[in-house]
């Protein structure tokens, strides 16, 4: 999940009016797209605009839960395309608010990776396309650790970082997923038991006096830069991009992959169920994975392309760590288990209790 967590007035504002009650007509002129923020280049919307000669309306959030809320409460008949993480697929299509894709219009669909075109979250593809993906590790001060483990050893182990400020993830499953890889449990630890030894293990962390809080991906790296933490937990393309636009301040910050695993994220384009424009919204999906855009795009946020025909026109370091894993690292990346019933119940209980105790 890009994750963007930079929250904009205007944003919200968008957020807001999408949802200011039924009465809210939708144009038929007009293409709802209901995105991360700061997650799409404007100069690809203002050329699909000018192809299907319609304006392109753009909403906001800011987590996948109020994403999620939205289509309960009639989003699903509102946007055209969402966004949403792989984790949150099988929920969407279990929970009746996304549609299946009619895939004789999207014929762009032959440039998707063969690892991306029949993925365990969505088996054969049936109702969601890649549109960029990612990885979650450790970023952390080398001046202060020069000699880091490629471990979460470094969040979790108070003798490897015995005095240094550090922040976890507020996402309750990637930090509980790196406690139960920590315990060597595996990232994508599905086991009741094995979530409470790791929820132990966040408590026991938590408590310490060295933590500062449940801080997210881009949040996270500018408190390194300002010295507030050394260590947490961010998102490799926010690392790049923001490495790129300040090379000096990024000198001395590393991007890790742990080798006992770390999450691979897949974000995904999707139709719900009642979209109002659902042949325009086939035919934007169509558009993104065409190529030069599949490349424009990854040029521009920063996050690796699961577009095969765009992979000539990538910028080089997105085709390079931290964007495109080493063969090595890849083998430690898995996708953040899918959670439904008494399974995301149960996850939701623990994870509620680590963050009010």
């Amino acid at each position: 999940m890009p994750r963007r967590t930079i929250t904009t007035p205007v944003a919200l504002l968008l957020g807001t009016l999408a949802l200011s009650g039924s009465a809210l007509a939708q144009d038929d002129n007009k293409l709802y797209l209901f995105n991360w923020t700061e997650y799409m280049d404007p100069d690809i919307i203002q050329a699909f605009e000018d192809k299907y000669d319609v304006e392109v309306v753009q909403s906001y959030y800011n987590s996948l839960p109020e994403m999620t809320a939205k289509l309960n409460a009639g989003g699903d008949s509102q946007y055209d395309v969402i966004f949403p993480s792989n984790y949150y697929v099988p929920r969407l299509i279990h929970s009746g608010l996304v549609q299946k894709l009619d895939k004789s219009e999207i014929p762009n669909l032959g440039n998707v990776m063969e690892q991306f075109a029949d993925p365990a979250y969505d088996p054969g593809a049936e109702y969601s396309v890649p549109y960029q993906w990612g990885i979650s590790g450790i970023v952390y001060d080398t001046d202060t650790f020069p000699d880091a483990p490629k471990s979460w050893s470094l969040l979790f182990d108070p003798d490897v970082n015995p005095d240094q400020p550090f922040a976890l993830m507020g996402d309750g499953q990637v930090t509980m997923g790196g406690a139960c890889a920590y315990l060597g449990k595996g990232y994508d630890c599905t086991n009741p038991d094995d979530w409470k030894a790791a929820a132990k293990l966040v408590l026991d962390t938590k408590h310490r006096d060295t933590f500062s809080g449940f801080t997210d991906g881009t949040p996270v790296l500018q408190q390194i830069q300002r010295g507030v933490v050394r260590a947490g937990v961010s998102y490799n393309g926010d690392y790049l991009q923001q490495k790129e636009q300040n090379p000096e301040a990024f000198k001395h910050i590393a991007f890790m992959i742990p080798e006992e695993g770390t999450e691979m994220w897949v974000d995904t384009m999707m139709i719900p169920a009642k979209a109002p424009h659902p042949k325009l919204a086939h035919e934007f999906i169509n558009f993104i994975l065409d190529a030069k855009i599949g490349a424009q795009l990854s040029n521009y946020i920063y996050y690796a392309s699961p577009n095969k025909a765009a992979q000539p026109d990538l910028d080089t370091v997105l085709t390079e760590p931290p964007v495109l894993p080493s063969d090595e690292d890849q083998g430690h990346l898995k996708f953040t288990p899918s959670l439904e019933g008494q399974n995301l119940q149960l996850f939701q209980q623990l994870w509620t209790e680590v963050q009010s105790r």
